[in-house]
């Protein structure tokens, strides 16, 4: 496991967020409410838990509608011009990211092939343009894959 949850991380997120995190002994929880009633969810942050037989950084969701979960969490993108968080994990080429609005919203991105983040938009149809979009934030984050680090250099 090489991203946990860190103090700063936790501060950072609730000040983008607009809410003060609560710790319940392995857990963080943000109360997350927009200006419209509907607008809400409740985040939980797992620095360190079992997921399996491994362990790895948890990020859950809870709205009125659906519970959604990242596992083994990867690294965050936090904006303050934009209001949102950005959790993202990454496995075998593929990304998913779960963003967290100040207003109450919530993203899910889930199997979205690396090569997409840095790909032209403009050539992708407008049903999966915005999961590239939205995550191509995350780029910069990101490790080097093998093959990355195995390239020639150009001449």
């Amino acid at each position: 496991m090489s991203f946990e949850f860190t103090d700063e991380h936790i501060q950072q997120i609730g000040r983008i967020l607009g809410v003060e995190a609560k710790h319940y002994g392995n857990h963080y929880r943000y109360e997350i409410k927009g200006s419209e009633p509907e607008r809400r969810v409740s985040l939980e942050l797992y620095p360190r838990i079992a997921i399996g037989e491994e362990e790895g950084t948890l990020v859950s969701v809870f709205t009125p509608n659906s519970n959604l979960q990242l596992q083994h969490c990867s690294g965050i993108v936090m904006s303050e011009l934009m209001g949102e968080v950005t959790f993202f994990a990454e496995a075998g080429g593929k990304m998913s990211g779960l963003i967290v609005e100040k207003e109450g919203g919530c993203s899910l991105y889930a199997n979205v092939n690396r090569s997409m983040l840095s790909g032209d938009f403009t050539k992708l149809g407008p049903e999966v343009m915005l999961s590239g979009i939205a995550l191509s934030l995350t780029e910069l984050m990101l490790e080097e894959t093998d093959d990355e680090e195995e390239a020639p250099p150009e001449a």
